[in-house]
């Protein structure tokens, strides 16, 4: 069994070129151009496509944990990549330290609880399931696992903050500067890697899903014209 790990190790380690330099700008690549061509062409789709009026009695109690959660995770993992010498010279007091993580835990813990209601309501709700499409499960698997796999990682391989900041950082301005260098997280452990990885895969599928919202959410809707939305089904 030990022999069968070691091994499946080794086949992952041998893909890491694929996985850490192949598939970021493949992500990237596909997020810009689709995005765009989505909004030239479809722009009339940038929308949650939000069910909430199918059924509004739990979607408080799912979405604003889940919104409010993955806001704040966001939020830090954009400030750690920025300025990262902030977040060094700010965790150089250890309560400072305590209290990020925490924090920063907190609101995965709240990002999961939203994530886990969001999935039942569409299973348990014959409305909301029925207007669930094949990308939408694939969309919720992937920030499932993210999400579990961020949650494992701040319990299992904690200050995350102070080793982001060293590793993660540098490897992501290696990606931006086209001189890729994997040599920052190599010693990283799997599942912080599976993170990393997910995470570049939800970018890859990102402009095919109701995520694009985001990219638009609020203000355009304060002047865009009135959207009629119908649903079609097969009789």
């Amino acid at each position: 069994m030990t022999e069968i790990y070691a091994n499946f190790i080794a086949f992952l380690t041998s893909l890491e070129p694929v996985f850490f330099i192949a598939l970021p700008y493949v992500a990237l690549f596909t997020f810009f151009l689709v995005t765009i061509l989505r909004y030239r062409n479809q722009k009339f789709t940038y929308s949650s496509l939000s069910s909430q009026l199918l059924e509004n009695k739990n979607h408080f109690w799912t979405m604003v944990p889940f919104h409010y959660g993955i806001l704040f995770v966001l939020l830090g993992h954009i400030v750690a990549f920025l300025v990262p010498r902030s977040i060094l010279a700010w965790n150089g007091h250890p309560i400072r330290l305590y209290i990020l993580e925490i924090a920063a835990l907190t609101a995965g813990l709240l990002t999961l609880i939203g994530m886990i209601g969001i999935i039942v309501r569409r299973i348990n709700n014959s409305k909301v399931r029925v207007v669930t499409s094949r990308i939408d499960t694939i969309l919720y698997f992937l920030l499932l696992t993210q999400i579990l796999s961020g949650v494992a990682v701040a319990i299992f391989h904690p200050w995350g903050s102070s080793w982001f900041a060293t590793s993660m950082s540098p490897y992501l301005w290696s990606l931006l500067k086209f001189q890729p260098d994997t040599s920052f997280i190599i010693g990283l452990s799997w599942l912080v890697k599976l993170h990393v990885i997910n995470a570049f895969v939800l970018i890859l599928i990102f402009p095919f899903t109701r995520l694009v919202h985001i990219l638009v959410v609020p203000n355009p809707y304060l002047w865009r014209k009135t959207q009629v939305v119908r649903w079609y089904g097969r009789e």
